[in-house]
């Protein structure tokens, strides 16, 4: 079981690093234009909350995301040139071995804390009982 665990753990972060590569990809002005336009629907397909097969189906809803986002991925990567998909591999691994700033997520979430307590407020002046 803990063997199966890592093993998804290794492919979510292959994914990620592969994600990152079409990212940084997609930037590169050397990339053919109908290859970028590919990654780009991949992209947003993964990012699309409409499927193909709608998620709430049990076990086949994910099927499509399984298949479909990695087959996507690959595809944009053996289409686009070697030394563009080697410079955004160097990107993303140096972008995917930067640390996390915690502070300044906590900063973040202070901010929008702040705003909803403020909009809250706002609220009850404005359309409280009189």
């Amino acid at each position: 079981m803990k063997m199966m665990l890592n093993k998804i753990k290794q492919q979510a972060k292959d994914m990620k690093r592969h994600t990152l590569t079409v990212y940084f990809a997609i930037k590169d002005p050397e990339m053919p234009w109908f290859t970028k336009l590919f990654a780009m629907l991949v992209v947003a397909y993964a990012l699309s909350p409409i499927d193909l097969i709608p998620d709430f189906i049990p076990v086949i809803g994910y099927l499509d995301d399984l298949i479909i986002v990695p087959l996507g991925l690959a595809l944009v990567i053996r289409l686009t040139p070697q030394h563009v998909i080697n410079t955004a591999k160097l990107k993303a691994d140096s972008a995917a071995e930067k640390p996390v700033n915690y502070y300044t997520g906590a900063v973040f979430i202070l901010i929008w804390l702040l705003l909803f307590g403020y909009a809250i407020h706002f609220g009850f002046q404005f359309f409280g009982a009189k």
